[in-house]
């Protein structure tokens, strides 16, 4: 006897792959390294993959972090 599919267990494939919208970031290419963390001042991380790293446009933080160092350039998008 077959066993019938449990309908409660299949979720809808585009309910399930709806990703939330997400605020803008910008992209940072280190020119340094291709892979590497980089600790905030308020002991936040961002990581470096593939030679760049993206942030939150709304984090000043980071941003500025980013901008005051001369091995990372921002990508224009």
């Amino acid at each position: 006897m077959a066993k019938s599919q449990d309908d409660s267990a299949v979720q809808d494939p585009v309910i399930a792959t709806r990703s939330t919208p997400t605020a803008s970031t910008t992209t940072f290419r280190d020119t340094l390294y291709t892979s590497r963390t980089l600790i905030l001042p308020d002991d936040r991380i961002l990581a470096v993959v593939k030679g760049a790293v993206s942030v939150n446009t709304s984090d000043d933080l980071a941003l500025n972090y980013l901008k005051a160092h001369t091995e990372f350039e921002l990508l224009k998008e």
